[in-house]
C-alpha cells in the first residue's frame, strides 16, 4: 500500500487551487481566554460545498484521465463527500452517481441535488451502501471515489492544514475530528513535515470511538452501532488512513454528546462559526481535557457547516 508524502499533498494543492476556496482562519479572544490557549479555527465550513471534502473530491476528479472521466464518478456517502464529489464532477462536466442512506440529513440531500448529483437511496447499513454502489459501477463504468480510504482524496484533504500552517503556524497542537480518517491522516502528514515537534490530536465522539480504540489496539476496531449527533463521524477507519494515523497521530480524545452540543454553541456565540456537530468534536474534546491544551497554540480544522438552522437549534436546545 502506497504511503503518502508531503510532496504528494503539495502537488494536490497546486492541482486544486483553481477550484477551491482558501478558507479563512478565525480567532476568538473570548475562547482564548476561556481555555487559556491560543486557538486558530480553519473554517472549512466556508469551503465550496460546505466542507473540507471538496478538496479531496476535486483532487480525485481532476486526476482522472479523459477515458475514466467520461464515464463519471460514483460513491456512497451520508452527505458531505456526496455533495463535494457532485460539485467536483460538475466542474469537469462529468456525471456523479451517489448512493445515500435514506436517513441522511435533508440539508445534505438537498446539497447533493443542487450540484446535479444523481442520488440512489439505500438502507442505512454499510452492506446496503456497498451493494448499491457496486450495481451502479457495474452499470455505468463510473470510477469509485472512496470518501476517505483513497490516496488522491487524502492528499486533497491535507491541503487545509497546509494552508493553515502556511498562514498562521507553527502550532504546538493541530486538531481535526476523525471518522473515516481522511482529514486526520492528510493533516497529520502535513503537520509533522512542517512542524516536526507538533502534536497531532483528533477529537472523536465517545459514542463512536472506534478510531480511539483502534489506535490503542494497534489494529482497526470496526465501528459498531455508533449513536452520535456527529453523523459524519460514524464510519470506521480506512486501511490507508489507519496506516498513516498509526504513524503520525499522537492522541485521539473522545467527547460526550453533551460536550459536542456545548462546543457547537461556543463556536457560534463566541467565534461566529456555524459548525455542524462533527466539526465541533475537537473543541468538545478540549472542553473535557482542558489541562492538556492550556498555554498551547492550537490550529483546529472546522470540517464543515452543512446543517440547517432548524436542526442546529434542535440539537443545541438542551445544552444552551
Amino acid at each position: 500500500m502506497s504511503i503518502l508524502t508531503f510532496s504528494d499533498i503539495k502537488r494536490a494543492h497546486e492541482r486544486i487551487s483553481p477550484f477551491i476556496t482558501r478558507t479563512p482562519v478565525v480567532i476568538s479572544e473570548s475562547l482564548n481566554k476561556m481555555f487559556g490557549a491560543q486557538l486558530y479555527f480553519k473554517c472549512e465550513n466556508q469551503q465550496r460545498a460546505g466542507a473540507f471534502k471538496f478538496r479531496g473530491a476535486t483532487n480525485a476528479v481532476q486526476n482522472l484521465n479523459d477515458e475514466e472521466a467520461v464515464k463519471g464518478v460514483a460513491t456512497h456517502s451520508s452527505g458531505n463527500h456526496a455533495a463535494a464529489l457532485s460539485l467536483a464532477a460538475r466542474n469537469r462536466n462529468i456525471p456523479a452517481y451517489i448512493v445515500m442512506p435514506r436517513n441522511a440529513p435533508q440539508t445534505k440531500i438537498d446539497n447533493v441535488r443542487s450540484f446535479d448529483g444523481k442520488i440512489t437511496f439505500c438502507e442505512p447499513t454499510l452492506e446496503a451502501r456497498e451493494e448499491g454502489l457496486k450495481a451502479i459501477v457495474n452499470e455505468t463504468g463510473a470510477t469509485f471515489i472512496h470518501p476517505y480510504d483513497c490516496f488522491d482524496v487524502i492528499c486533497g484533504q491535507g491541503t487545509a492544514a497546509l494552508e493553515m500552517i502556511e498562514d498562521y503556524g507553527p502550532f504546538d497542537i493541530v486538531m481535526t475530528p476523525v471518522g473515516g480518517g481522511g482529514l486526520l491522516s492528510g493533516t497529520a502528514i502535513v503537520a509533522k513535515h512542517l512542524i516536526p515537534d507538533v502534536k497531532v490530536i483528533a477529537g472523536e465522539p465517545a459514542n463512536a470511538d472506534d478510531a480511539c480504540r483502534s489506535l490503542k489496539a494497534g489494529y482497526i476496531v470496526p465501528s459498531e452501532n455508533p449513536d452520535t449527533i456527529a453523523d459524519g463521524l460514524k464510519t470506521s477507519l480506512g486501511k490507508l488512513n489507519f496506516l498513516i494515523i498509526s504513524r503520525y497521530v499522537d492522541e485521539i480524545k473522545t467527547a460526550s454528546e453533551q460536550s459536542i452540543r456545548a462546543a457547537m454553541i461556543l463556536l457560534r456565540k463566541q467565534a461566529g462559526i456555524f459548525a455542524e456537530p462533527s466539526s465541533a468534536v475537537p473543541l468538545a474534546a478540549m472542553i473535557e481535557n482542558r489541562d492538556l491544551f492550556r498555554n498551547k497554540k492550537i490550529g483546529m480544522i472546522i470540517s464543515g457547516g452543512n446543517i440547517s438552522e432548524e436542526t442546529f437549534s434542535q440539537l443545541t436546545k438542551e445544552a444552551d
